[in-house]
């Protein structure tokens, strides 16, 4: 970029921030520059970085694992490029660490579990990638924790029951890997829940009857392509945010609830279930 030259002082180059008493590199935001090549390790020498944002480019290669050496880094975001390699677990060592975004890239490998330790974390977002692996039960310490992006990679195994633990979280969205088992009972109590995405697995098991007595805000209920049998829980005609329903393609059966009530209902979806008996008051 043109301001990136020894003419001007570093701070007042585009994209930096810098702090006002010691004039210390706090921030960098190289967002939409249509940057390329690899992201330099020495990034990690910025030791008084608290964010770092380099989304929207086409940044290749690994993310260097002397990230993990800035201890006062808040936010790191780097979605939307083409990094490869695994997810270093170095930055575990970022204990002040508030948001990790590394969605659509090409990352591999499984989810470091000492990122369990990361007690500060409140948006961990890493979809469209390869990950693989089982989700680990350490993330049921993220204490902080609101919202979880997981979908579109190929994790495996259950859901950890460990995640029940997570009060505050909000969003949860594993869908489009192969997740298999039944959903622990502690994940449908977490009352703060409003979007739930499981859609395209291998989950089994039955919908809870009190589903929207647990979750009360429930505004997005997703895990259609699943192997879920049983009843459509009665409890969703009362669900009262409800914006999007998509039970299909389960082996789900029996009668469908009056949705009459849910006047902010935009998408359902049915399709794809044995329901109904062909009684006339179906």
């Amino acid at each position: 970029m043109n301001s990136w030259n020894v003419s001007n002082h570093f701070c007042t180059w585009n994209g930096i921030t810098c702090s006002h008493r010691r004039q210390r590199v706090i921030g960098l935001n190289l967002v939409n520059q249509k940057l390329t090549g690899f992201v330099s390790p020495y990034v990690g020498n910025l030791s008084f970085l608290r964010f770092l944002y380099l989304d929207n480019n086409s940044f290749t290669g690994k993310i260097p694992s002397e990230i993990g050496r800035l201890h006062r880094l808040e936010h790191l975001s780097v979605s939307n490029n083409s990094l490869e390699g695994e997810i270093p677990a170095a930055i575990s060592n970022c204990s002040n660490l508030v948001s990790l975004r590394a969605s659509y890239n090409k990352l591999v490998g499984m989810l470091p579990s000492s990122f369990g330790s990361l007690s500060k974390l409140e948006l961990f977002s890493i979809s469209k990638n390869n990950i693989t692996g089982e989700i680990p039960a350490t993330f049921g310490n993220l204490s902080s924790l609101t919202r979880l992006y997981g979908g579109s990679n190929n994790l495996i195994g259950g859901i950890p029951e460990a995640l029940g633990l997570l009060t505050r979280l909000e969003l949860l969205a594993f869908g489009e890997n192969r997740l298999n088992g039944i959903i622990p009972s502690s994940i449908f109590n977490l009352s703060y829940v409003s979007i739930f995405d499981l859609a395209v697995n291998q989950i089994q098991g039955t919908l809870p009857s009190d589903l929207v007595t647990t979750l009360p805000v429930l505004e997005f209920f997703s895990v259609g392509v699943n192997q879920f049998t049983g009843l459509i829980p009665v409890s969703l005609s009362n669900a009262s945010n409800l914006r999007y329903l998509h039970l299909g393609y389960n082996h789900l059966s029996g009668k469908v609830p009056s949705f009459q009530k849910l006047n902010k209902l935009g998408v359902l979806v049915l399709s794809g279930n044995p329901l109904g008996k062909g009684e006339s008051d179906e």
